[in-house]
């Protein structure tokens, strides 16, 4: 029988679980990563584990079902070797770099900094997630840092992450300095993509998942300032395909070797060795033969309304950046489908918006803009309701909850019913 060692990550104790799971790497069982609160609604059985040594994490937020991710120790050291060759391929030296890290050691993408740091033999340094929604504390935090603007530095950051550091002129400052911005975890918004190459921001939109290790395909930063959209080229270790719906299969030596959901351990791939993202994607070949890759949207985030395929997702980030050319005080928008019987399914908006909006009576008048903002799209992708939520937030990990805010939204619902009863 497989080890299993369940390791809770408490925010103000990372350092103390990177000690810890530096030395139980050396064993040859499975450390499950957890938040702080735990994960009851899942439970694993070490009988039925496979040998290790490996980690186990949550997969994907954007999947409509809870399942973990099975990644042996060696399949992280090659999403490591291979971002190290990716580096090396522009000039940099990973050994050399300073690795900065505000995501959380639970997730894949708060992990993986800390892992390639390990690999390479460079400087880490975990930043306390608070410091992401403050800049100026954020930039004397990172000053005092001991190796900071002295080599190379990299970092991994969400959109929602970027936007509030673009927001302030020390958070531009701290972006400044970096090497390479990686940026993933969720679309990155056109306003946001535009507003960083005005202002030099090195960002390097990436693609990748926990069941992949990480990024595996990701844009130089060169071609993101020269305007390239999209995630880059694929690095040296992966394949990329379509299939027939369009949805984008990866094929690496870095797969996860399974997902334990319902009970049990489920393969990942196909008999082929490839595994499906769920994501719609596109590829396109440049004239030295290089693959770009572009994700559109979640396939399974799809909804079928009034015969048409609608991606909220994408509505979602049009709202956004009109919302923002106009100035409007909106600073996130989430959509989600509704069934009706003549429509198969509709959309409706759950926004958060500025706090001083929040707090008096211009939400109608905002509702009304918003309304405007959409009258002319088609008539499935107009959402038939909108709802003021001011708790409305992604995970640390840049992902929408959908069962969370389905569950807000029923709430709302129900309590509508009830007054009107």
């Amino acid at each position: 029988m497989s080890v299993l060692r369940v390791m809770r990550v408490e925010p103000t104790r990372c350092a103390g679980v990177l000690k810890a799971l530096a030395l139980a790497s050396a064993g040859g069982g499975w450390i499950w990563l957890q938040p702080a609160e735990g994960d009851g609604e899942l439970a694993v059985a070490a009988s039925k584990l496979p040998d290790g040594p490996g980690i186990i994490l949550a997969g994907g937020g954007s999947q409509r079902f809870r399942s973990l991710c099975l990644q042996p120790f060696a399949h992280l050291d090659y999403s490591a070797a291979a971002t190290g060759r990716w580096l090396k391929a522009l000039g940099i030296d990973p050994s050399q770099t300073l690795v900065l890290n505000p995501l959380p050691l639970h997730h894949m993408s708060g992990l993986m900094p800390w892992w390639r740091s390990h690999l390479w033999g460079a400087q880490h340094a975990l930043l306390p997630l608070p410091l992401m929604r403050d800049p100026k504390r954020l930039l004397d935090h990172c000053r005092a840092l001991r190796d900071w603007d002295c080599s190379p530095m990299v970092v991994s950051l969400v959109p929602t992450q970027l936007r509030r550091l673009l927001a302030h002129a020390q958070g531009v400052r701290w972006l400044q300095r970096f090497a390479v911005v990686w940026v993933g975890g969720a679309a990155l918004p056109q306003d946001l993509a535009d507003h960083c190459r005005r202002l030099g921001v090195r960002l390097s939109p990436c693609y990748g998942a926990t069941e992949t290790a990480a990024m595996v395909a990701a844009q130089c930063p060169e071609q993101f300032l020269a305007g390239e959209s999209g995630c880059g080229a694929p690095l040296d270790d992966v394949e990329l395909h379509l299939d027939s719906q369009g949805a984008l299969m990866v094929r690496a030596d870095r797969l996860a070797i399974g997902r334990w959901c319902e009970g049990g351990l489920q393969p990942l791939t196909d008999a082929n060795g490839w595994w499906c993202s769920g994501d719609a994607a596109t590829l396109r070949w440049s004239a030295d033969e290089i693959t770009h890759l572009t994700i559109q949207g979640r396939l399974d985030g799809a909804i079928h309304s009034g015969g048409e395929t609608v991606f909220p997702e994408q509505l979602a980030q049009r709202l956004l950046i009109d919302a923002h050319k106009r100035q409007l005080p909106l600073d996130a928008v989430l959509f989600l489908p509704v069934e009706q019987v003549e429509w198969g399914q509709r959309l409706v908006a759950l926004v958060r918006c500025h706090e001083a909006v929040a707090a008096n009576p211009d939400w109608p008048s905002l509702q009304l803009q918003l309304q405007q903002l959409s009258s002319h799209w088609r008539p499935a992708e107009r959402p038939i309701a909108w709802h003021q939520c001011q708790e409305l937030e992604p995970t640390l990990a840049g992902k929408w909850q959908q069962s969370r805010w389905q569950a807000w939204l029923r709430l709302q619902d129900s309590a509508q019913s009830s007054f009107q009863k």
